[in-house]
């Protein structure tokens, strides 16, 4: 049939624009209708696709995290000292700063998930994990190179991984007194003082 309905732009294009919405304007800004007016369709039509804002932020923070999994593997698979892929690693995990979008969308997601049903946890718990798994798969290499001190990796990660949140946490609000240059610098003093090998 010739001239009939509009078609509804891929899910990835709503997705996209709904993370480039937090970035020009803020969480606070992204509304079903303000989306629905960017990608031409209506808020009802984004409703039947997402079902809530609950899930369009879960699915926009998936989507995300998707491309920074990407990123993350191409880091770590460089052919370079295990200490320097882990300083990227942590570059790429530290926001850019006040607002970024990333971590924007991270806090908004994870403080509504207190009500979140099992399946939402469960997709929130494989974001966490893969972030996880690429640590502990680094650290036990650069443990078995001797780069690293012999600590148990999965410990070691969970405690970094915590250091790095609380530290991203700071620069994601704009917390007076830290910037990420100096949250760069305090964690870098961290892993030579706990984890290089000696000599």
């Amino acid at each position: 049939m010739a001239g009939g309905r509009r078609q509804a732009p891929p899910r990835e294009d709503v997705l996209a624009a709904a993370m480039e919405m937090i970035a020009e304007r803020g969480l606070e800004k992204l509304t079903m209708a303000a989306l629905g007016r960017e990608v031409g369709m209506s808020s009802g039509h984004l409703l039947y696709y997402f079902g809530s804002k609950d899930e369009l932020l879960l699915r926009t923070l998936e989507w995300s995290e998707g491309r920074l999994g990407i990123e993350r593997g191409r880091l770590l698979t460089r052919t370079v000292p295990a200490r320097e892929r882990l300083d990227a690693y942590v570059d790429l995990y530290v926001p850019d700063g006040h607002r970024d979008p990333h971590w924007t969308l991270w806090l908004e997601v994870w403080n509504r998930s207190q009500n979140a049903d099992e399946d939402a946890r469960d997709r929130q718990a494989a974001i966490e994990g893969a972030w996880h798994r690429d640590l502990v798969a680094l650290l036990a290499e650069g443990i078995s190179r001797g780069e690293f001190r012999r600590v148990d990796p999965d410990r070691f990660a969970a405690r970094l991984r915590a250091l790095l949140d609380g530290f991203a946490i700071h620069v994601a609000i704009g917390l007076r007194g830290t910037d990420r240059t100096q949250i760069l610098r305090h964690v870098s003093e961290f892993l030579a003082d706990s984890l290089l090998a000696d000599g």
